[in-house]
């Protein structure tokens, strides 16, 4: 298969103007980030399926909504698109009303996002003043601790490839371990994360 070269933001352009190839290109050259904003999410009575689903709507509409005018890069208007459409899933399940879902947690905070991201994507992703920001971040960093001490190395290193979009098989070829022992890590660890 051959890589297309072309810059995102003439796909962009490109897609903006009909081009099926162009959007189709940016879906498959973005679809690694959307499974890296989408695994830190956890959904009950849903699966990760409904949060990549929810990860690509927002893909879509920054591919469709993207201005390169603007002088941000694409990769970064993606990015927030992307994660602030997973929120909102997040979120929606959460309301009164889907009190049975209401289990959707995070396993990521804004000071563990992604290098570079700017301060204007942590204000826009974060509700929340500064000293519930301060608190929830330090209950993120009490609950990251006692995680870490119920897990083993192996366990470790797998969470931290998956939390960066990393499939089983990537995960797999990454620690010389099997995909089935990469998936038993990533069941104990969500067992474990349940506790």
């Amino acid at each position: 298969m051959q890589t297309d070269e072309r810059p995102d933001e003439l796909l962009c352009t490109l897609a903006a103007a009909g081009d099926r190839c162009g959007e189709e290109t940016l879906v498959r050259r973005y679809n690694r980030l959307v499974r890296a904003c989408a695994r830190p999410f956890f959904l009950a009575g849903g699966d990760s399926e409904d949060l990549l689903q929810e990860g690509m709507v927002g893909l879509l509409k920054a591919i469709r909504e993207y201005d390169s005018g603007r002088g941000v890069p694409f990769r970064s208007f993606a990015e927030l698109c992307i994660r602030s459409s997973v929120l909102t899933a997040v979120r929606a399940a959460g309301r009164d009303k889907h009190l049975p879902l209401n289990l959707g947690i995070s396993l990521e905070t804004p000071h563990l996002s992604s290098p570079g991201q700017s301060a204007l994507e942590t204000t826009c992703l974060r509700q929340d003043g500064p000293e519930e920001a301060l608190i929830s971040r330090e209950e993120w960093q009490e609950r990251l601790s006692k995680l870490r001490s119920r897990l083993s190395g192996f366990e470790t290193q797998v969470l931290e490839l998956y939390l960066r979009g990393f499939s089983y098989q990537e995960i797999s070829l990454e620690t010389g371990r099997p995909v089935k022992s990469v998936d038993n890590a990533v069941q104990r660890i969500r067992r474990k994360t349940a506790l």
